[in-house]
């Protein structure tokens, strides 16, 4: 008996051993995600250490009495004989202890050791858990990196924990402004540490944009036509103070500040030319011009860093053809020394951003119709650029460690973050209504005061209000409606779109100075008119929600009334139009200088066949003088342009730069149903008859035509076209 309960006992210890060993190992893979479990496992196996060790001591017990009995029978018929001997023989025994007595010894010396080894792990535990450096989570915003420790890891390698998530950057590393587009105006708006709703800064009936923090995150410079024409002005965030920092007739934007809050950097156009210029931040002196080359150089940005900080200025310039990246010193500011960091004829990039350690500059870069966020050294113009993510208008963060850009999703924006690195995936920071034109990031908190009060009251109306006649109970739903005081072939559009264009006609008249849509080349097509030649035959302009400026208008000499500039997204190809305001407004009370390549649509006929094949070419330069963007004022109302047909280079007709639409989600068909009946629509479709005739009619309330305005005659595009 006494030999199995040994064997017992040894096998209890051996197995506890293995669980133990098993529970170490564990416990050290996954230390850092289970420290509220080690407690409970300390407390199981110090019970189990602590049971067996009470089993153990417990048979030991049990045989020592049965034993104790045994040798007490045995031992009484040899007393006499033992006694005896022992008085007669000297006093040869060597006192043995029990091996039974050892036996429990070792059984709680074990349990001892145990429970030390179990409160030095909680000790490491506790240690490790006050480290900072907890991996980062891919695809997750980071916090500011701490310092690396001076202490080497350990030699001995360790399983890798699970990544733990990372909180939003807006959250721990200051303040973002931003420029929003929303009821065909840009305001600006803030948001901070802590917020989830942004702050509105400005509510202008005009545009303010291009903001920029300064480097104490007290002011905010922008630029804004509150005052007629494009200025600079200076932004108190805590009291909501504006002050007018520049008072040219011409154009100022796009500002930046130096590194220590002096100076600001901005773009100006002076002479027919646009260049860059600094000018002191507190507004006493005259502006200093840096650049001097004829081509376009716009949107500087100040180098925040280097040795010493502040003596690089990075900017963009069209002197080469297409848009690319310059950096100028400041210590020898000569053009023709400047820096080209960026050589790639068939991309456009814009809109350089430095790094806080200057030592990297990030741009959006438009590669194959996308637009890319990208990043390279700053001195090394033959690396290969990093691409961020997908957006534009890239801002770094105050740590240097991500970047946030713009997203365009329908209607609104989000901005999303990367990593500097360019590996991981982005995280969503914020999505704003409306189109989103500059971001910039300071890492200040935002005044208390601006926080307490909410910033400066939102009062915006809707740009127009559709007003519709009741709805018909069966096809056609709605009625015709004529166009009054506009010279078209027919100046009729639908019940359900004549007041948006009516309010956009307004609007263009206001920039421009120019009543551009009060002619129109086409608005509604009678259902007898065929499309021209590669055209669909479902064109929008039989719904009656379509119209068309004069496309000859970008052949007048010498200085076109409209430019198209054209833009590639995706697969398909869109033209933005430009309209130049009026000549008496042309000193900069109206519009804006072109920062963008027109296309050459004439080039087409000019002999070259590998130029007539692609439909033409860009513009040398762009045309001086000042422009508005009528493709941005007609999004503002609702009317979108088209993308032209796959085969708009060989065929005119086909480019559709002068054509708007307004769909409101509506199929074709849907939007026919609601001028005319299904059997109208299939005979006009399909060549059925209808009441004797294969082609439908205008309703009764059809308007009286306009005759065409008899305008003066303008060159028409080349042989061919």
């Amino acid at each position: 008996m006494l030999t199995r309960a040994l064997r017992l006992a040894d096998k209890s210890v051996n197995m506890l051993l293995r669980v133990v060993t098993v529970a170490f190992e564990g416990a050290a893979i996954s230390l850092h995600r289970w420290r509220v479990a080690i407690w409970a496992v300390i407390s199981t196996l110090a019970f189990t250490a602590a049971r067996t060790a009470q089993t153990g001591r417990a048979a030991v017990s049990t045989v020592q009495r049965v034993t104790a009995e045994r040798r007490r029978n045995a031992m009484a018929r040899k007393a006499e004989q033992a006694a005896q001997a022992a008085r007669t023989a000297p006093d040869k025994r060597v006192i043995r202890e029990d091996p039974l007595k050892t036996q429990n010894r070792a059984l709680s010396l074990f349990t001892v050791v145990l429970l030390a080894a179990l409160i030095g792990l909680v000790l490491l535990a506790t240690n490790n858990a006050s480290r900072p450096d907890v991996p980062r989570a891919a695809g997750q915003l980071p916090l500011t990196p701490t310092a690396a420790p001076t202490t080497p890891p350990p030699p001995t390698p360790t399983a890798s924990p699970t990544a733990t998530l990372r909180p939003d950057p807006l959250r721990v590393e200051g303040s973002i402004v931003y420029a929003a587009r929303t009821n065909g105006r840009e305001n600006l708006w803030t948001i901070g540490l802590g917020q989830t709703e942004p702050i509105r800064l400005t509510n202008t009936p005009v545009d303010d944009r291009d903001p920029a923090w300064s480097p104490d995150g007290t002011k905010i410079a922008f630029a804004s036509r509150r005052d007629g024409n494009w200025d600079l002005y200076l932004l108190e965030v805590a009291t909501g103070a504006v002050t007018r920092l520049t008072y040219s007739l011409g154009y100022e934007a796009a500002p930046t500040w130096s590194p220590d809050g002096r100076f600001i950097a901005y773009e100006g156009y002076e002479a027919n030319n646009l260049d860059i210029y600094i000018i002191s931040a507190d507004g006493q002196g005259q502006p200093q011009r840096l650049t001097y080359h004829p081509a376009p150089d716009y949107a500087p940005a100040w180098n925040p860093g280097g040795t010493p900080p502040g003596r690089q200025i990075a900017y963009v310039s069209l002197r080469e053809g297409n848009a690319e990246i310059y950096v100028i010193s400041l210590d020898r500011p000569a053009e023709n020394e400047a820096l080209r960091l960026t050589t790639t004829p068939n991309v456009d990039e814009e809109l350089p951003a430095w790094s806080p350690d200057g030592a990297t500059l990030a741009y959006n870069a438009r590669v194959n119709g996308i637009d890319l966020v990208q990043a390279k050294p700053a001195n090394a113009p033959n690396a290969e650029p990093i691409t961020i993510g997908q957006g534009r208008a890239p801002v770094w963060s105050p740590s240097g460690a991500n970047l946030l850009f713009a997203l365009e999703l329908g209607g609104s924006t989000t901005l999303v973050g990367g990593l500097a690195s360019g590996t991981g995936s982005a995280a969503t920071a914020i999505t704003v209504n409306g189109r989103v034109s500059r971001v910039s990031w300071t890492a200040s908190r935002l005044p208390e005061s601006l926080i307490q009060t909410g910033g400066v009251a939102s009062n915006d109306v809707p740009l127009y209000e559709e007003s519709v006649g009741a709805k018909a109970a069966q096809p056609p739903f709605y009625q015709f409606r004529e166009l009054t005081g506009v010279r078209a072939p027919l100046a009729v559009l639908s019940d359900r779109v004549d007041d948006s264009f009516r309010a956009l006609r307004e609007s263009v008249l206001r920039a421009t100075g120019l009543d551009f849509l009060g002619t129109l080349a086409d608005a509604l097509w009678t259902p007898d008119r065929l499309p021209e030649p590669g055209q669909a035959r479902q064109s929008w302009h039989y719904t009656g929600r379509a119209f068309a400026f004069d496309r000859n208008l970008v052949f007048n000499l010498p200085i076109a009334q409209v430019e198209a500039v054209r833009e590639d997204v995706g697969v398909n190809t869109f033209w933005r139009v430009y309209i130049r305001v009026a000549e008496n407004a042309q000193g900069g009370q109206l519009g804006e200088p072109l920062k963008r390549l027109p296309w050459d649509f004439a080039s087409r006929g000019g002999g070259d066949p590998q130029v007539f094949e692609q439909g033409g070419r860009v513009k040398p330069a762009p045309p001086p003088g000042y422009y508005v963007d009528l493709t941005q004022l007609a999004e503002d109302y609702g009317w979108n342009r088209l993308p032209s047909g796959r085969d708009w280079r060989s065929n005119f007709p086909s480019i559709l730069y002068w054509q708007f639409e307004k769909r409101d989600g509506l199929g074709w068909n849907e939007a026919m149903l609601e001028l005319y009946t299904q059997t109208q629509i299939d005979a006009f479709l399909f060549g059925l008859p209808v009441g004797g005739t294969a082609t439908p009619t205008l309703p009764p309330s059809e308007p009286t035509r306009t005759p065409a305005l008899r305008r003066t005659p303008t060159p028409l595009p080349p042989a061919g076209n």
